[in-house]
């Protein structure tokens, strides 16, 4: 390995230069100690030294993050943003055992890098560690940790990472999280992506479906699904109008008289069907007003909302460490719980500004429009008309 040259003598950094023989070595010892990359080799011995003084790495967390790397931003009538690392308010300004949810979407682990800072896929875990530390520091044991997660695909190919399954197997056998329900978000106006695989080589079907994993720190969070009924369908209300004989279902379950009593509503499935189509409104007329950045990853009211009815009473408080422009805050305000939401960019805070001005509706207030899923195979195809790729869309289709 060369000597180090020092680029600047004011902060001292240094750069090394590796011959390509030295970067052939360095590679084949990653692989002899079982790592992909030279990038999964060097994050470990990062990791390895960066906790080598400590035989409590979640020691070194807290003195990583205290409460000076975060400061007051903007207070609201039941909450507050802070502006800063979410470690700080996690690990040490919060107190244990205070917060009731966290409804949160972190960025996620891509492998294409997006202005709101996402991890990379192969490093999401380790990255991921010290916010599960102060997750299970902060929530009580009633208490609930919902996580929206998109997946990847791997580089160059039409497969997937498995970084979020990955995330939820850490989260549950490594910090004593049980899962107490996945859902999936899935959003009908996504366009089809990604392009290559669905539109071009036409060999994968469009991704619009976001994971969402409710965990929590107990079996027994606290919950009621009677706040959030669906209406029934109209088979349903014909049934409740013209009664129901108590029989035996084909599958063997035995479907009681009590089948037919009205309970105001439909429990709703883990499928979460919620377009996420707002291009314009007050938040982004303020933003491109002001010429500050629109985030780009908002997810839409409708999908905190879910569960902080679903998992939280008026007053009990709400977190979000990956805040962005704050939708989780707005839609706890409204719903008159307490709340707190963290950011690391001032400007997507500035932005946020205008999710509490009068007049900003945090709600949709029209929700009757259903979405309709179309049964697999609805289109007739002959076989004949539409070959198979034999080798899986390996090569372009010329244009």
């Amino acid at each position: 390995m060369s000597r180090p040259r020092s680029l600047s003598p004011k902060n001292k950094l240094t750069t090394f230069r590796l011959t390509q023989a030295e970067q052939e070595e360095m590679r084949a010892s990653a692989e002899k100690l079982g790592f992909r990359t030279i990038s999964d080799y060097i994050r470990h011995l990062h990791f390895l030294t960066k906790n080598s003084d400590s035989k409590n790495v979640a020691v070194n967390f807290h003195q990583n993050h205290p409460v000076p790397t975060i400061k007051p931003f903007l207070k609201t009538k039941h909450g507050e943003i802070i502006h800063g690392n979410s470690l700080g308010y996690l690990l040490n300004a919060a107190e244990p055992k205070s917060i009731d949810l966290i409804m949160t979407s972190p960025p996620f682990g891509l492998v294409r890098e997006k202005s709101y800072g996402n991890e990379d896929a192969d490093a999401y875990c380790e990255w991921f560690r010290p916010f599960a530390e102060g997750f299970r520091r902060v929530l009580k044991d009633t208490g609930s940790l919902v996580i929206d997660i998109g997946g990847a695909w791997n580089p160059g190919k039409p497969t997937r990472s498995l970084y979020h399954f990955k995330l939820l197997v850490m989260l549950v056998e490594e910090y004593g999280f049980h899962l107490c329900q996945e859902h999936y978000w899935w959003n009908p106006s996504k366009l089809p992506t990604p392009a290559e695989w669905v539109n071009v080589r036409r060999v994968r079907v469009k991704d619009a479906v976001n994971t969402v994993w409710w965990l929590s720190p107990s079996p027994w969070p606290k919950a009621s699904n009677r706040r959030i009924l669906a209406p029934y369908s109209s088979s349903m209300k014909a049934l409740l109008k013209d009664g129901y004989k108590a029989k035996l279902r084909p599958s063997g379950h035995n479907i009681s008289d009590k089948f037919s009593k009205d309970n105001g509503g439909s429990v709703p499935p883990n499928l979460l069907a919620i377009a996420n189509t707002e291009s314009n409104g007050t938040y982004q007329d303020f933003c491109r007003e002001q010429g500050i950045a629109i985030h780009p990853a908002r997810f839409p009211a409708q999908l905190p909302e879910y569960f902080i009815r679903l998992l939280t009473d008026p007053g009990d408080t709400v977190v979000d460490p990956f805040g962005g422009s704050c939708v989780t805050g707005a839609v706890a305000e409204s719903l008159g719980r307490k709340w707190v939401c963290c950011e690391l960019s001032e400007e997507y805070l500035e932005g946020a500004k205008a999710r509490f001005t009068s007049g900003y509706a945090a709600l949709p207030r029209e929700r009757s429009s259903p979405y309709c899923i179309y049964q697999p195979c609805a289109l007739p195809v002959d076989d004949g008309d539409a070959p198979l790729f034999e080798d899986g869309g390996k090569k372009r289709p010329e244009k």
